[in-house]
Protein backbone atom coordinates (compact mmCIF):
# COMPACT_ATOMS: atom_id res chain seq x y z
CA UNK A 1 0.00 0.00 0.00
CA UNK A 2 1.29 3.09 -0.91
CA UNK A 3 2.58 5.92 1.82
CA UNK A 4 0.30 9.21 0.27
CA UNK A 5 2.66 11.28 2.46
CA UNK A 6 6.44 9.94 1.79
CA UNK A 7 5.24 9.63 -2.37
CA UNK A 8 4.38 13.78 -1.85
CA UNK A 9 7.51 14.54 0.34
CA UNK A 10 10.12 12.39 -2.43
CA UNK A 11 7.99 13.96 -5.52
CA UNK A 12 7.88 17.77 -3.76
CA UNK A 13 11.76 17.03 -3.46
CA UNK A 14 12.53 15.22 -6.80
CA UNK A 15 11.23 17.97 -8.48
CA UNK A 16 13.06 20.49 -6.44
CA UNK A 17 16.44 18.57 -7.48
CA UNK A 18 15.51 17.98 -11.52
CA UNK A 19 14.31 21.52 -11.98
CA UNK A 20 16.24 23.67 -10.13
CA UNK A 21 16.40 27.65 -11.33
CA UNK A 22 14.75 26.69 -14.52
CA UNK A 23 10.99 27.60 -15.24
CA UNK A 24 8.20 24.92 -15.92
CA UNK A 25 5.21 24.52 -17.55
CA UNK A 26 2.50 22.37 -17.02
CA UNK A 27 -0.38 20.92 -19.15
CA UNK A 28 -3.45 21.55 -16.59
CA UNK A 29 -6.94 20.02 -18.19
CA UNK A 30 -9.04 20.39 -14.52
CA UNK A 31 -8.80 16.56 -14.57
CA UNK A 32 -7.32 15.18 -11.04
CA UNK A 33 -3.82 14.18 -12.82
CA UNK A 34 -2.94 17.04 -14.08
CA UNK A 35 -4.36 19.09 -11.27
CA UNK A 36 -2.70 16.73 -8.82
CA UNK A 37 0.43 17.36 -10.41
CA UNK A 38 0.12 21.12 -10.53
CA UNK A 39 -0.06 21.29 -7.00
CA UNK A 40 2.92 19.02 -6.64
CA UNK A 41 4.86 21.22 -8.86
CA UNK A 42 3.79 24.38 -7.40
CA UNK A 43 4.74 23.17 -3.76
CA UNK A 44 8.26 22.65 -5.40
CA UNK A 45 9.04 25.59 -7.41
CA UNK A 46 6.35 28.22 -6.65
CA UNK A 47 6.55 30.67 -9.23
CA UNK A 48 8.84 28.59 -11.62
CA UNK A 49 5.59 26.76 -12.96
CA UNK A 50 3.39 28.61 -15.10
CA UNK A 51 0.02 26.19 -15.70
CA UNK A 52 -1.42 26.55 -18.99
CA UNK A 53 -4.78 25.46 -19.99
CA UNK A 54 -5.81 24.74 -23.56
CA UNK A 55 -8.93 25.80 -24.83
CA UNK A 56 -9.06 23.09 -28.44
CA UNK A 57 -12.78 23.74 -28.68
CA UNK A 58 -13.05 19.98 -27.91
CA UNK A 59 -14.22 20.51 -24.02
CA UNK A 60 -17.98 19.79 -22.57
CA UNK A 61 -20.05 22.81 -21.38
CA UNK A 62 -18.55 25.30 -19.23
CA UNK A 63 -15.59 23.43 -18.61
CA UNK A 64 -13.15 26.07 -20.16
CA UNK A 65 -14.98 28.54 -17.41
CA UNK A 66 -15.35 26.12 -14.71
CA UNK A 67 -11.28 25.51 -14.48
CA UNK A 68 -9.96 29.12 -14.56
CA UNK A 69 -12.34 29.76 -11.78
CA UNK A 70 -10.67 26.75 -9.81
CA UNK A 71 -7.47 27.47 -10.44
CA UNK A 72 -6.60 31.51 -11.38
CA UNK A 73 -5.78 32.12 -7.91
CA UNK A 74 -4.59 29.05 -6.63
CA UNK A 75 -1.76 28.63 -9.86
CA UNK A 76 0.10 30.82 -12.09
CA UNK A 77 -2.63 30.14 -14.43
CA UNK A 78 -2.65 30.82 -18.22
CA UNK A 79 -5.14 30.30 -20.25
CA UNK A 80 -4.54 29.86 -24.14
CA UNK A 81 -7.33 29.78 -26.68
CA UNK A 82 -6.32 27.38 -29.55
CA UNK A 83 -9.70 26.25 -31.11
CA UNK A 84 -9.64 27.18 -34.64
CA UNK A 85 -5.97 25.68 -34.53
CA UNK A 86 -7.17 22.20 -33.50
CA UNK A 87 -10.42 22.07 -35.36
CA UNK A 88 -8.76 22.90 -38.73
CA UNK A 89 -6.02 20.22 -38.12
CA UNK A 90 -8.43 17.63 -37.49
CA UNK A 91 -10.81 18.81 -40.70
CA UNK A 92 -11.72 15.37 -42.89
CA UNK A 93 -10.06 12.87 -40.35
CA UNK A 94 -12.41 10.27 -39.45
CA UNK A 95 -10.17 7.44 -37.69
CA UNK A 96 -9.98 8.09 -33.60
CA UNK A 97 -6.53 6.87 -33.63
CA UNK A 98 -5.23 9.70 -36.37
CA UNK A 99 -7.86 12.67 -34.36
CA UNK A 100 -5.13 11.29 -30.97
CA UNK A 101 -2.04 11.48 -32.80
CA UNK A 102 -3.00 15.38 -34.76
CA UNK A 103 -3.85 16.51 -30.98
CA UNK A 104 -0.88 15.04 -29.29
CA UNK A 105 0.99 16.63 -31.86
CA UNK A 106 -0.84 20.12 -31.65
CA UNK A 107 -1.18 20.02 -27.60
CA UNK A 108 3.14 20.14 -28.11
CA UNK A 109 3.28 22.64 -31.18
CA UNK A 110 1.15 24.96 -28.20
CA UNK A 111 3.67 23.78 -25.08
CA UNK A 112 6.61 24.72 -27.30
CA UNK A 113 5.32 27.95 -28.13
CA UNK A 114 4.28 29.20 -25.06
CA UNK A 115 7.77 27.55 -23.38
CA UNK A 116 10.01 30.08 -25.70
CA UNK A 117 7.26 33.15 -24.39
CA UNK A 118 8.25 32.29 -20.69
CA UNK A 119 11.76 30.65 -21.40
CA UNK A 120 10.50 27.30 -19.95
CA UNK A 121 12.96 24.46 -20.02
CA UNK A 122 10.54 21.54 -18.65
CA UNK A 123 7.14 20.51 -19.47
CA UNK A 124 5.71 18.27 -16.30
CA UNK A 125 2.14 16.17 -17.03
CA UNK A 126 -0.09 14.26 -14.96
CA UNK A 127 0.76 11.18 -17.08
CA UNK A 128 -0.39 7.76 -15.03
CA UNK A 129 0.20 4.23 -15.61
CA UNK A 130 -2.61 3.44 -17.36
CA UNK A 131 -1.97 5.73 -20.16
CA UNK A 132 1.48 4.39 -20.77
CA UNK A 133 0.48 0.85 -20.10
CA UNK A 134 -2.20 1.15 -22.55
CA UNK A 135 0.02 2.83 -25.45
CA UNK A 136 2.86 0.77 -25.26
CA UNK A 137 0.41 -2.36 -25.61
CA UNK A 138 -1.55 -0.56 -28.59
CA UNK A 139 -4.86 -0.62 -26.67
CA UNK A 140 -4.88 3.19 -27.40
CA UNK A 141 -2.38 6.05 -27.63
CA UNK A 142 -2.43 9.03 -25.42
CA UNK A 143 -2.05 12.38 -26.40
CA UNK A 144 0.24 13.36 -23.53
CA UNK A 145 2.69 10.21 -24.90
CA UNK A 146 2.60 10.13 -28.43
CA UNK A 147 5.70 12.63 -28.83
CA UNK A 148 6.90 14.23 -31.87
CA UNK A 149 11.01 14.09 -32.67
CA UNK A 150 12.79 17.11 -31.90
CA UNK A 151 10.87 17.56 -28.66
CA UNK A 152 12.86 20.84 -27.26
CA UNK A 153 11.05 20.34 -24.06
CA UNK A 154 12.13 17.93 -21.41
CA UNK A 155 9.25 16.11 -19.82
CA UNK A 156 8.99 15.27 -16.31
CA UNK A 157 5.75 13.29 -15.38
CA UNK A 158 6.15 12.88 -10.90
CA UNK A 159 2.92 10.51 -10.63
CA UNK A 160 3.69 8.02 -13.98
CA UNK A 161 3.87 4.77 -11.60
CA UNK A 162 0.53 5.58 -10.09
CA UNK A 163 -2.88 4.38 -10.91
CA UNK A 164 -6.39 6.47 -10.97
CA UNK A 165 -7.29 5.32 -7.20
CA UNK A 166 -3.65 6.46 -5.82
CA UNK A 167 -3.52 9.86 -7.52
CA UNK A 168 -7.04 10.67 -6.11
CA UNK A 169 -5.49 10.21 -2.64
CA UNK A 170 -2.76 11.96 -3.46
CA UNK A 171 -5.36 14.34 -4.16
CA UNK A 172 -6.63 14.54 -1.11
CA UNK A 173 -3.82 14.77 0.72
CA UNK A 174 -2.91 17.72 -1.17
CA UNK A 175 -6.28 19.63 -0.39
CA UNK A 176 -7.67 19.32 -3.55
CA UNK A 177 -11.26 20.04 -3.21
CA UNK A 178 -14.01 17.09 -3.45
CA UNK A 179 -15.43 18.33 -7.30
CA UNK A 180 -11.75 18.04 -8.63
CA UNK A 181 -10.41 14.76 -6.94
CA UNK A 182 -13.22 12.94 -8.22
CA UNK A 183 -13.99 14.53 -11.41
CA UNK A 184 -15.22 12.05 -13.96
CA UNK A 185 -12.65 11.15 -16.38
CA UNK A 186 -12.34 12.81 -19.77
CA UNK A 187 -10.32 11.64 -22.56
CA UNK A 188 -7.19 14.55 -23.62
CA UNK A 189 -8.36 14.86 -27.12
CA UNK A 190 -12.05 15.46 -25.53
CA UNK A 191 -15.23 15.58 -27.35
CA UNK A 192 -12.96 14.78 -30.81
CA UNK A 193 -13.40 10.72 -29.70
CA UNK A 194 -16.78 11.13 -29.01
CA UNK A 195 -17.90 12.35 -31.91
CA UNK A 196 -17.83 9.57 -34.90
CA UNK A 197 -16.58 10.40 -38.55
CA UNK A 198 -15.85 14.19 -39.36
CA UNK A 199 -15.38 17.23 -36.48
CA UNK A 200 -17.52 19.70 -37.06
CA UNK A 201 -18.68 22.65 -35.07
CA UNK A 202 -22.45 21.15 -35.44
CA UNK A 203 -21.79 18.56 -34.80
CA UNK A 204 -19.03 19.35 -31.61
CA UNK A 205 -22.33 21.37 -30.25
CA UNK A 206 -24.63 18.47 -30.59
CA UNK A 207 -22.77 15.95 -28.31
CA UNK A 208 -21.77 19.19 -25.94
CA UNK A 209 -25.43 19.55 -25.26
CA UNK A 210 -26.69 15.82 -24.88
CA UNK A 211 -24.08 15.52 -22.39
CA UNK A 212 -24.68 18.11 -20.36
CA UNK A 213 -28.22 16.35 -20.34
CA UNK A 214 -27.21 13.49 -19.32
CA UNK A 215 -24.70 15.00 -16.49
CA UNK A 216 -27.44 17.02 -15.95
CA UNK A 217 -30.19 14.18 -15.12
CA UNK A 218 -27.13 11.29 -13.48
CA UNK A 219 -26.11 13.71 -11.29
CA UNK A 220 -29.79 14.66 -10.18
CA UNK A 221 -30.79 10.97 -9.45
CA UNK A 222 -28.15 9.99 -7.55
CA UNK A 223 -26.00 8.02 -9.60
CA UNK A 224 -22.72 9.55 -10.44
CA UNK A 225 -21.68 7.94 -6.95
CA UNK A 226 -21.44 4.89 -8.24
CA UNK A 227 -20.52 5.74 -11.83
CA UNK A 228 -16.53 6.11 -13.21
CA UNK A 229 -17.61 7.65 -16.39
CA UNK A 230 -21.02 8.32 -18.35
CA UNK A 231 -21.00 10.35 -21.60
CA UNK A 232 -22.57 10.51 -24.53
CA UNK A 233 -21.09 9.35 -28.11
CA UNK A 234 -22.30 11.11 -31.10
CA UNK A 235 -22.37 8.58 -34.26
CA UNK A 236 -22.09 9.34 -37.49
CA UNK A 237 -25.43 7.73 -39.01
CA UNK A 238 -28.55 9.81 -38.80
CA UNK A 239 -32.41 8.60 -37.97
CA UNK A 240 -35.43 9.80 -38.62
CA UNK A 241 -37.51 10.74 -35.97
CA UNK A 242 -40.74 12.71 -34.91
CA UNK A 243 -41.32 15.89 -33.15
CA UNK A 244 -44.69 17.00 -32.86
CA UNK A 245 -46.52 16.27 -35.67
CA UNK A 246 -43.41 16.94 -37.90
CA UNK A 247 -40.78 14.25 -39.16
CA UNK A 248 -37.28 15.14 -37.76
CA UNK A 249 -33.94 13.65 -39.09
CA UNK A 250 -30.83 14.22 -36.88
CA UNK A 251 -27.82 12.17 -35.37
CA UNK A 252 -28.34 9.29 -33.52
CA UNK A 253 -26.47 9.50 -30.19
CA UNK A 254 -25.77 6.70 -28.03
CA UNK A 255 -24.81 6.76 -23.73
CA UNK A 256 -21.97 4.77 -22.27
CA UNK A 257 -22.27 4.41 -18.52
CA UNK A 258 -18.99 2.56 -17.13
CA UNK A 259 -18.23 0.91 -13.55
CA UNK A 260 -14.26 0.85 -12.78
CA UNK A 261 -12.08 1.27 -9.70
CA UNK A 262 -8.71 1.05 -11.39
CA UNK A 263 -9.03 3.02 -14.41
CA UNK A 264 -8.03 -0.29 -16.46
CA UNK A 265 -11.30 -2.38 -15.66
CA UNK A 266 -14.90 -1.97 -16.19
CA UNK A 267 -17.87 -3.59 -15.46
CA UNK A 268 -21.37 -2.89 -16.58
CA UNK A 269 -23.46 -0.94 -14.02
CA UNK A 270 -27.25 -1.61 -13.70
CA UNK A 271 -29.14 1.61 -14.82
CA UNK A 272 -33.03 2.03 -13.76
CA UNK A 273 -35.45 1.66 -17.12
CA UNK A 274 -37.34 5.05 -16.19
CA UNK A 275 -33.91 6.94 -16.27
CA UNK A 276 -33.52 6.16 -19.31
CA UNK A 277 -36.19 6.48 -20.62
CA UNK A 278 -35.94 9.91 -18.79
CA UNK A 279 -32.80 10.95 -20.96
CA UNK A 280 -34.46 10.10 -24.04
Amino acid sequence: MMDTKKFIEDSIKNIKEEVKDEKVIIALSGGVDSSVASVLASEAIGDQLEAIFVDHGLLRKGEAEQVEETFKDRLNFKLVNAEDEFIAALAGVRDPEKKREIIGHKFIEVFEREAKKSGAKYLLQGTIAPDWIESEGKIKSHHNVTLPDGLVLEIIEPLRELYKDEVREVGSELGLPDAIVHRQPFPGPGLAVRVLGDITKEKLEICREANAILNKHVEEEGLHKDLWQYFVVLTDSKVTGVKGDQRDFGYLVVIRMVQSFDAMTANVPDIPWPFLHKVS
